[in-house]
């Protein structure tokens, strides 16, 4: 299923409420990135019960229900926890990864709201949600009759609108103050081979072992074990990294105001390795891709950054050249600064083509 336009988790609530009232919506998603939770606060949010049902968990009669005779007539009696008196949110869950024969039966249940001769209470919502096929996950093909039968609308990540739900949550601080520097480390794509990979969902049960561990009890090894056990690799090492950071006083802003130099033992790599992929991050975003449009601060801090790039050089030629490289995303720094920096540090550059 292509996504033309994407949500983030603080717009899809007014979406549901004007869309999910009136027609049925299936939630299109990466795994891990909440769409689960934010069904059931949704429901919350009407106050209304929501009950969950698991595709890949049902046979076509799990819904259908069992015959029973009823005036020398055998009736379909639909099972309780769907037959109700008062209206509440049915949440069709791993929807598209339900057998065929399953997602048939759903075919009335979610265009006429029935099932056999029961029919959902007026004001009763119903909410598909599903992973594509593109993210690795269990997903078979949608029969063009169910697609029809339903609004599409498809969740992004959003580490703004987690960061602000994870201050609310309880999420351990170093996790928050790690992704307020590093939100693109929120999400990653899900990978071919079996591995971990960042999620919304995969940041929170880090955060719940290291609450459980407690601070005294996390050494570096502790953390590494439980990073690249929940994380992408790149994100563990980097996470592992910036804790080097917190607990040693480094700080990037101390280094490009000057008062500190960048970590020159090899023991600290990794930890410089963190600091050079900050300091990347930090050019995306603070310069311009016109440098007509860069006011004075930042043409000095392009300055200051160039001078760093040299120190950084020095240390590492590698590290440095991964500064000024694309992203992981294929996304390269503005074309300006990369021309300065080919003049003013060509034995960068070159190395680098």
């Amino acid at each position: 299923m292509h996504a033309t336009k994407t949500v983030t988790p603080a717009q899809l609530p007014e979406v549901l409420l004007n869309v999910a009232v009136v027609r049925p919506v299936f939630l299109w998603g990466a795994p891990g990135i909440g769409k689960s939770s934010l069904v059931r606060q949704f429901a919350a949010s009407l106050g209304l019960d929501c009950v969950s049902l698991l595709g890949t968990q049902l046979a076509p009669e799990d819904l259908m229900g069992v015959p029973r005779i009823v005036d020398g007539r055998s009736q379909f009696c639909p099972p309780e926890q769907i037959a109700r008196e008062t209206p509440y949110v049915l949440f069709l869950d791993e929807l598209n990864a339900a057998a065929p024969d399953v997602q048939k039966a759903f075919y009335s249940l979610i265009l006429d709201r029935r099932i056999g001769s029961y029919a959902l209470p007026a004001g009763s919502v119903v909410l598909g949600a599903g992973n594509r096929a593109t993210d690795q996950a269990l997903a078979r093909p949608m029969a063009s009759a169910l697609v029809n039968r339903l609004v599409h609308i498809h969740l992004r990540a959003s580490a703004a609108d987690w960061l602000v739900w994870a201050v609310d949550n309880g999420i351990h601080p170093w996790i928050v103050e790690y992704l307020t520097q590093r939100p693109d480390h929120l999400w990653s794509a899900p990978p071919k081979t079996e591995e971990p990979f960042s999620t919304p969902r995969a940041w929170h049960m880090l955060s719940d072992v290291l609450h459980s561990y407690g601070d005294g009890g996390l050494d570096d090894d502790t953390v590494a074990l439980l990073a690249y056990g929940t994380l992408t690799p790149q994100h563990a090492g980097a996470f592992r990294a910036y804790l080097k950071v917190a607990r040693h006083a480094y700080d990037l802003d101390a280094i490009i105001k000057g008062d500190k130099r960048w970590p020159q033992e090899p023991a600290d790599r990794d930890l410089l390795y963190f600091l050079a992929e900050t300091f990347r991050a930090r050019l995306a975003k603070e310069l311009p891709a016109d440098r007509r449009h860069a006011s004075d601060g930042v043409r000095r801090f392009a300055f200051r950054a160039k001078s760093l790039l040299v120190e950084l050089a020095e240390i590492s030629l590698e590290i440095a050249q991964l500064v000024i490289a694309e992203d992981e995303r294929g996304t390269p720094l503005p074309s300006w600064f990369l021309v300065e920096a080919a003049r003013d540090m060509p034995r960068l550059v070159a190395a680098r083509s």
